[in-house]
């Protein structure tokens, strides 16, 4: 896969922040060497968050994010607000970006607050440069504000959007705070030797994108070669007669979580089976949470809400897992009378406490550091979290042997 075709969750999400005409949108537009935000005197041009992905080096493959002023003004402008920290949740990287002519302000201070609290790699970009004049190689007038704030001076790079005086060193400042080490987060390749062979069941339904496989289905089979191992994908009907004449037996099988109970029974008990959502939990770092939290259900009582959420948004279709298929297995299981509430995208609550049990997606779209923020929101305000794959695995009574290939959480169970 190149890296135009690199999926966002996978990309580095760098977010521009700052006040009403600092200049976020110029400076991002100077680090990218693209117009991809819409520039203007008028304060106030950016009324949501503009994504694009791209290629930056040094850093590769990144989504670029510009947002509203974090001192937007009004009902709107409070929405608008709102929405740019929303943006932090997601935010691998940010770049505060501050007006050279003005103190930063309860505002910028606030917000980088906000920042260092989340751990997120920053550095503050002091545009307007070029109209400081001599000004500007004299001791800076503010910067002790920064860094009574915490912000280190190798942080702080004066720049200018309009000369372009800064935005290489800016490039290359981001790309060094960002550098981490390599998690060496595998979806299944660390589970596989060389030559092993896992079957992967891929339903084709009238909700299968139309020719083409889903994404997660996509990034195990690379996971799985990159393993020097082999990958076999048949359809869920296909299954048994594969297990009979491939000649040799899988270290493996990998299924759609919808297909779960059908595949349990055509799968020997001596091949490992899991799905692609309880591998994705796992490589999303919520496999043990999402174990603990599914056992609620057995809590439940008729009343009790519960948030199905999803991280992308697609069109519902007749017999959409998430509001048709999840609420009926649901409701099978305890036999009793829920409120079901439904969140797609970018959308998911701040206050949880009214929920008595969240059901998430895989969250293939959604990067690292926004799944895990939802995942504490959720642990702060101790409502009980799973995935679709681990409550299905769960309700059909095959979750125990759906993560016997992960010992440490078996033995939860």
């Amino acid at each position: 896969m190149g890296l135009n075709q690199t999926p966002s969750a996978e990309r580095l999400h760098i977010g521009f922040f700052g006040k009403r005409n600092a200049g976020k949108s110029s400076v991002m537009n100077a680090v990218t060497g693209q117009d991809l935000a819409v520039v203007s005197e008028v304060k106030g041009t950016t009324t949501d968050p503009v994504y694009k992905s791209m290629e930056l080096l040094p850093l590769g493959p990144v989504v670029m994010m510009d947002t509203p002023g974090i001192d937007d003004e009004g009902q709107l402008g409070d929405l608008r607000v709102k929405k740019s920290y929303q943006v932090l949740n997601k935010t691998d990287g940010a770049v505060l970006v501050l007006d050279a002519q003005v103190c930063p302000g309860p505002e910028d201070l606030a917000l980088l607050k906000r920042i260092q609290d989340k751990k997120i790699p920053y550095v503050a970009a002091v545009n307007k440069a070029d109209v400081l004049g001599e000004e500007k190689n004299a001791p800076w007038r503010w910067q002790s504000i920064l860094e009574e704030a915490g912000v280190r001076p190798e942080q702080i790079l004066m720049v200018s959007a309009e000369t372009g005086e800064g935005i290489s060193d800016l490039k290359e400042r981001l790309a060094a705070v960002m550098k981490e080490e390599d998690s060496g987060r595998r979806i299944v390749g660390d589970l596989l030797e060389p030559g092993d062979l896992a079957v992967l069941v891929v339903p084709i339904d009238k909700a299968a994108p139309k020719g083409r496989l889903i994404l997660p289905q996509q990034q195990t089979i690379r996971d799985i070669l990159d393993a020097d191992a082999q990958a076999l994908v048949v359809k869920e009907n296909g299954l048994k007669e594969a297990l009979e004449t491939t000649g040799k037996t899988p270290k493996l099988v990998i299924t759609d979580s919808q297909a779960f109970g059908k595949v349990s029974k055509d799968t020997p008990e001596d091949i490992l089976l899991t799905s692609f959502s309880i591998l994705f939990a796992r490589y999303k770092g919520n496999l043990e949470q999402a174990v603990r939290g599914v056992t609620a259900l057995d809590r439940l009582e008729n009343g009790d809400q519960v948030l199905i959420s999803e991280g992308c948004s697609h069109h519902r279709q007749c017999g959409d897992i998430g509001t048709v298929k999840l609420p009926t297995w649901i409701r099978e299981y305890i036999g009793k009378e829920l409120v079901f509430e439904f969140t797609s995208g970018t959308e998911f609550p701040d206050d949880l406490t009214p929920y008595s049990l969240i059901v998430h997606c895989g969250g293939c779209m959604l990067n690292e550091r926004e799944m895990k923020y939802r995942l504490s929101c959720a642990q702060d305000q101790q409502v009980p979290m799973t995935n679709y794959g681990i409550l299905i695995a769960y309700v059909h009574g095959i979750l125990k042997r759906s993560v016997q290939v992960f010992p440490e959480i078996y033995k939860l169970l």
